[in-house]
């Protein structure tokens, strides 16, 4: 899952975004509203979440949102804010935000309205991800692959996660190495040129080591594909 996160104080968007990254989250964390709309309007980047904080340099949260709505784009939305009466909590409810927490919170409540508009929002991922015989576990964020009536832990570190996860969306399409580093890469970084390559063969390597051979194939000239994933004998 990729999120996006505005946010102008630099000690709570730093909090938020390590707290984010250890839960396998990819965090694009900006602090001006008018650089948020930006990221928003590419049509490139894909977000399954935003976070927006209610007073903003540029547009301020209850701008974005209203943006995101008058285009019709059903993007969940966590409004953060020190406002903390009714009144504001219905203007910011009614611009569009599906959510509103209030300042100071704990990182633990963050994550908890985060899983619950994960459940309750049908444009974003199910709870589980199953391909063949591998499941992707979002609530545990965590992969294992059924034998029998066992499921064996896969130890995947963020990166790992984050590019499975993307494959088993896709079984059985190309995708290129743009699209994985668009898609995996928070803007801003610069991974090197065979950082895309790197991944694969740690992943590779690790499916291989509980039988997935031949998982991830590579497509000469084009990319790569999910293959299958039934259960290794």
């Amino acid at each position: 899952m990729r999120i996006l996160l505005v946010e102008d104080e630099p000690d709570l968007g730093a909090a938020i975004q390590r707290v984010l990254r250890r839960e396998k989250y990819i965090v694009d964390w900006v602090q001006d509203g008018s650089e948020a709309w930006d990221y928003l309007d590419q049509q490139w980047i894909h977000y399954t979440l935003a976070i927006f904080d209610w007073m903003l340099p540029g547009l301020s949260g209850i701008d974005l949102c209203q943006r995101l709505r008058q285009r019709h784009v059903t993007l969940p939305v966590l409004m953060l804010t020190a406002k903390d009466r009714i009144e504001d909590r219905v203007i910011g409810l009614d611009a569009g935000a599906d959510d509103y927490l209030v300042k100071p919170f704990g990182m633990a409540e963050l994550l908890a309205r985060i899983r619950a508009l994960h459940r309750r929002s049908p444009q974003l991922l199910p709870q589980q991800l199953q391909v063949g015989d591998l499941i992707l576990d979002y609530g545990k964020h965590m992969v294992c692959y059924q034998q029998g009536h066992q499921q064996h832990p896969i130890s995947l570190t963020a990166k790992e996660f984050q590019v499975l996860e993307y494959f088993m969306q896709r079984p059985g399409q190309v995708i290129t190495s743009e699209q994985l580093v668009n898609q995996l890469w928070e803007v801003g970084t610069e991974p090197t040129s065979n950082a895309v390559a790197a991944q694969i063969r740690l992943l590779r390597r690790k499916l291989a080591e509980v039988g997935y051979d031949n998982l991830i194939e590579t497509v000469h000239g084009m990319g790569y594909r999910f293959n299958n994933a039934d259960a290794p004998q």
